[in-house]
């Protein structure tokens, strides 16, 4: 993953600015939905913030290092609105809808709201409920209770419409999509086991009536917490950005802090960790108050393409997440398929990896990698026995660029579509490189039970 250090931060909190901004006090998670609306063609970036927050208002930047933050019970959570042209530079438009101190001129789209998501449901026939959100209503008289909401331009929504059945706690981003094998909406929310912060998932076929929240994930005790979890489909797989909080262990270094780790799954119900403790938005440098602006906690949106790129726009805070911190709003990418590698621990050593077993169809076997300096890949294609298929050894092959980002696999008196049919595993030896996937026309064989 690569930061946008040239553009970031995207934007940050106003309070303690010269022209502030009084109701953007404190970000918090920020629990960011950001989408492109090609209608309309600008970026949109929905976020959480406190728009009344008294020990963040009264304790100036300076004296907040000597101070420990203590929420109260007369916070008010909003939900505000931001757009953008290129991504890059954002606007907080004057909405016109909330009234705050004696003026509506401000970002405000809604108020006494928690954890919001909203979706741009672009398969959507009625032009009334194009744009769907889901959020927990924090209502000033203590109820608090999960609504809907619908909206034709993405500014002006409907009033909200309360669950008919159903009330968890669904204190986190609650992070709303339509699944494309279900044709079903899903929310994934929050529930409490024990103590400990658990994603929760509910569906619905009319974005009005849920099912009841069910367990889908636990993250490893109190010092790996599964804060929230936004989730997008990619090809066959559902990806999840899982914000783990890290509490339990006051002596740990990332004690109170949260990073981004990414899960998989085929359905789910079910995830798994693509990297266990290693975390796909790293945190920045340094600690609070000194550290980079987002050195203590991140939370992210679902990824946007833009120019064969992934880029996950983010929330990222300085500092602790029961503390004082600022808060800003950046981007990281990732080049397309570029999700998750395969490389040496020791980089002196070389790396040999074993594929599970394909069936060839085709002519062409290809390899996304990236090859570093004095790196190189040799393929060999073998039974599932491990018997070499004759030509096809180490020392016959070699890489070709194609149009795409992907390499092509080939050796030097066969082709491969010799083999259609034949089923195949995939060795690979590397030095000094990253194996992303393999791709082609290749199927995967049926796994045995």
């Amino acid at each position: 993953m690569k930061k946008d250090t040239e553009n970031n931060p995207l934007f940050a909190e106003e309070f303690f600015r010269t022209h502030e901004k009084k109701w953007e006090v404190r970000y918090d998670n920020g629990y960011p939905n950001v989408m492109y609306d090609p209608k309309y063609g600008k970026f949109r970036c929905y976020y959480s913030v406190f728009t009344y927050d008294k020990d963040s208002s009264e304790t100036p930047l300076k004296e907040r290092v000597n101070k420990h933050y203590k929420p109260s019970k007369s916070r008010i959570s909003s939900l505000c609105y931001a757009e953008s042209i290129d991504g890059i530079n954002w606007k907080k438009p004057d909405l016109n809808l909330v009234n705050f101190e004696g003026s509506t001129s401000n970002n405000i789209l809604m108020e006494f709201v928690h954890g919001t998501g909203v979706f741009l449901d672009e398969e959507e026939l009625d032009p009334r409920k194009r744009y769907k959100l889901i959020t927990r209503v924090d209502h000033p008289n203590g109820r608090k209770y999960m609504a809907v909401s619908f909206s034709e331009d993405g500014i002006h929504f409907k009033k909200l419409i309360e669950w008919p059945q159903y009330n968890p706690p669904a204190d986190t981003h609650n992070f709303v999509f339509k699944d494309k094998k279900t044709r079903k909406y899903k929310v994934i929310t929050r529930l409490w086991r024990d103590g400990l912060r658990i994603p929760a998932i509910s569906e619905s076929f009319d974005f009005i009536n849920w099912s009841k929240p069910e367990e889908i994930l636990r993250g490893d005790g109190f010092q790996e917490q599964i804060y929230s979890m936004p989730v997008f489909q990619y090809e066959d797989l559902y990806l999840g950005i899982a914000s783990i909080y890290h509490e339990g262990d006051l002596s740990s270094q990332n004690y109170d802090l949260v990073d981004v780790e990414l899960k998989y799954a085929t359905t789910l119900e079910h995830w798994d960790s693509v990297g266990k403790g290693q975390y796909f938005i790293p945190r920045g440098k340094g600690s609070y108050p000194n550290g980079e602006f987002d050195c203590g906690c991140i939370y992210a949106s679902s990824p946007i393409e833009i120019d064969n790129k992934l880029y996950f726009y983010y929330m990222g805070g300085n500092g602790p997440h029961t503390d004082f911190r600022e808060t800003s709003f950046a981007r990281s990418w990732i080049e397309k398929d570029k999700f998750a590698y395969y490389e040496t621990k020791d980089k002196n050593r070389e790396g040999i990896l074993y594929t599970r077993p394909f069936t060839i169809c085709g002519d062409d076997l290809l390899i996304l990698t990236e090859i570093e300096t004095f790196g190189e890949i040799k393929v060999s294609l073998c039974k599932e026995n491990g018997e070499l298929y004759a030509g096809y050894e180490l020392e016959n092959s070699f890489l070709i660029d194609t149009d795409t980002c992907y390499k092509k696999i080939c050796f030097r008196e066969k082709n491969v579509g010799e083999l259609k049919g034949e089923s195949i595993v995939i060795l690979i030896e590397f030095k000094n490189a990253r194996i992303f996937s393999i791709a082609g026309d290749i199927e995967t064989n049926k796994i045995r039970m």
